[in-house]
C-alpha cells in the first residue's frame, strides 16, 4: 500500500505540472505583442499548391479564391495536382484557372506523396518562386492571404501556419466540435507559443514555406500527419515555425460521426508515428540548442501518454480506496474533479474561445453543448488506435459548395 501511495503522489505531480504548464502558456494568448520590424521589403512569388483527390464537387471556388487574391498576379501561380482522380477534378481546376499536373500511384496516395512528387519536379526545373502555400481542395481562401504571408517573409519567417478557419461550423454538432477545437487551438496553443516566442505547428492547410527550405530533398515526411511532422522535423532543427492570424483560410470539416471517428483515427495514428520518429530527435534538439522553444515542442508529443498516466492514476486510487479505510464519498469526490474536467470544463472554455475569437454563440450552441461529447469521443479514439492501429489512409468527402463571399455570413 506504501508504494501505491507513493506511485499516487508521483503521477499527482507528473499530471499536475504538465497541465500548469499548458495552462499557463495558454494565458500568454492573451498579451498584444508589437508587429515584427520588417527586414526586406519585397513581394515575393508563390506557388499555391492544391492536393486533391476526387474533389470535384469544391475545386472550383478555392481556385476561384486564389485567383482572386489581392496580390500581384503574375507573382504567384495556382497548381492543382489531381492526385488519382477519376472524376472531373482536373476538368474543372483548369477550367477555373489552374495549372493541373496528374498524378497516378496507387500504392502511395497520401497528400505528403503528392507534395514531394510535385516539389521535386519544381527543384528540378530551378523554378524561381520564393516560398510555396499548401491548401486543401475543400478551401476558400482570404483575398489577403498571399499578402500576409509575404509579408511574414520580409519579417524573416521561413515556416507560417496560417489562421485557418471552419466554412461550415453549423451544419452538425460534429462540425461545431472541429470548429471550437480549432479556435481553441489557434489561440491558446499557436498564438500562445508564437507571443511567447515558442513555435506553433502546422496544421493541415493554410500554410507557407520558403522554397528553399526544401531544396534538395523536397517534402520529406512518412507518417500520416505530414503537417505535424514537418513541423517537428523544423522544431527538432532549431527552427521556430511562424503564425499569421491575418492569412485566413476556410476548412470544410466533417459532418458525421463515422467521418469524423476516421479522420480522428488516422491523426491518433499519425500523432504515434510522429512519437515514434521523433521523440529521440526532439531531445537530442533540446540537448543542442537548449532552449524552451525545443523542450515546448518535445512535449508536444506527450498528450497521449499525459492521457494513459491519467487513467494509471484514477486506477491507483480505486485500488487504495479499496485497501483502505476512504469512504466511497471520498472515492468520488476523488473522481469528481475529472468528470468536472471531462463535461463541464469544454462548455465554459467553449464558451470563453468563442468570445475571444469573437464568434456568434447562438448559431453555435448545439455544438458547444455537444462538445464534451466530442472530445470525449477523441480519448476512446486514442485508446481504440494504441490497441490497433490502422494506417490505411481514408478519403474524407467534401461537398460544401460554398464560396468566399458566402462564407463569413455562414455563422452570423
Amino acid at each position: 500500500m506504501k508504494y501505491l501511495y507513493l506511485l499516487q503522489q508521483a503521477l499527482i505531480w507528473i499530471i499536475t505540472i504538465y497541465w500548469a504548464y499548458q495552462i499557463v502558456v495558454s494565458f500568454c494568448s492573451l498579451i498584444k505583442l508589437k508587429d515584427k520590424k520588417l527586414l526586406i521589403e519585397k513581394d515575393h512569388k508563390f506557388m499555391a499548391i492544391v492536393p486533391a483527390h476526387n474533389e470535384e464537387a469544391v475545386i472550383r471556388n478555392l481556385v476561384e479564391s486564389l485567383n482572386a487574391q489581392d496580390y500581384p498576379k503574375e507573382l504567384y501561380d495556382v497548381y492543382v495536382i489531381a492526385d488519382n482522380c477519376t472524376d472531373a477534378t482536373a476538368e474543372i481546376a483548369k477550367e477555373a484557372g489552374a495549372i493541373v499536373l496528374k498524378r497516378f500511384d496507387e500504392q502511395n496516395k497520401t497528400k505528403g506523396h503528392a507534395l514531394n512528387w510535385f516539389i521535386k519536379q519544381k527543384i528540378e526545373e530551378n523554378a524561381d518562386y520564393d516560398a510555396l502555400c499548401v491548401f486543401d481542395a475543400d478551401n476558400i481562401v482570404d483575398k489577403n492571404f498571399l499578402k500576409n504571408m509575404t509579408k511574414k517573409l520580409c519579417q524573416g519567417e521561413e515556416v507560417v501556419q496560417g489562421y485557418r478557419d471552419i466554412k461550415n461550423p453549423t451544419d452538425s454538432w460534429i462540425a461545431g466540435g472541429y470548429a471550437i477545437f480549432y479556435w481553441m487551438m489557434h489561440r491558446f496553443y499557436h498564438l500562445a507559443r508564437y507571443n511567447l516566442g515558442l513555435s506553433p505547428l502546422l496544421n493541415g492547410t493554410g500554410f507557407m514555406v520558403k522554397f528553399d527550405l526544401l531544396k534538395p530533398n523536397g517534402w520529406q515526411t512518412i507518417t500520416l500527419t505530414e503537417d505535424i511532422e514537418y513541423s517537428l522535423i523544423n522544431i527538432a532543427q532549431g527552427r521556430k515555425l511562424g503564425w499569421a492570424v491575418d492569412a485566413i483560410v476556410y476548412d470544410e470539416q466533417p459532418v458525421t460521426f463515422k467521418a469524423s471517428w476516421s479522420q480522428r483515427s488516422r491523426w491518433t495514428v499519425g500523432h504515434l508515428q510522429c512519437m515514434k520518429e521523433y521523440t529521440g530527435k526532439l531531445i537530442n534538439g533540446v540537448k543542442e540548442y537548449k532552449t524552451l522553444m525545443n523542450f515546448d515542442g518535445a512535449l508536444y508529443l506527450f498528450g497521449i501518454p499525459m492521457m494513459l498516466l491519467t487513467f494509471l492514476l484514477l486506477g491507483v486510487n480505486t485500488l487504495l480506496y479499496v485497501g483502505s479505510e476512504m469512504t466511497l464519498m471520498d472515492l468520488v469526490g476523488n473522481y469528481s474533479r475529472y468528470l468536472f474536467a471531462t463535461f463541464i470544463m469544454p462548455v465554459v472554455t467553449g464558451v470563453a474561445i468563442m468570445a475571444l475569437e469573437k464568434k456568434p454563440i447562438k448559431p453555435m450552441i448545439k455544438g458547444i453543448l455537444m462538445y464534451p461529447i466530442f472530445m470525449g469521443s477523441w480519448i476512446i479514439i486514442n485508446i481504440k488506435c494504441l490497441i490497433k492501429p490502422n494506417t490505411k489512409w481514408e478519403k474524407i468527402e467534401h461537398v460544401r459548395d460554398i464560396n468566399i463571399q458566402e462564407v463569413k455570413s455562414v455563422i452570423n
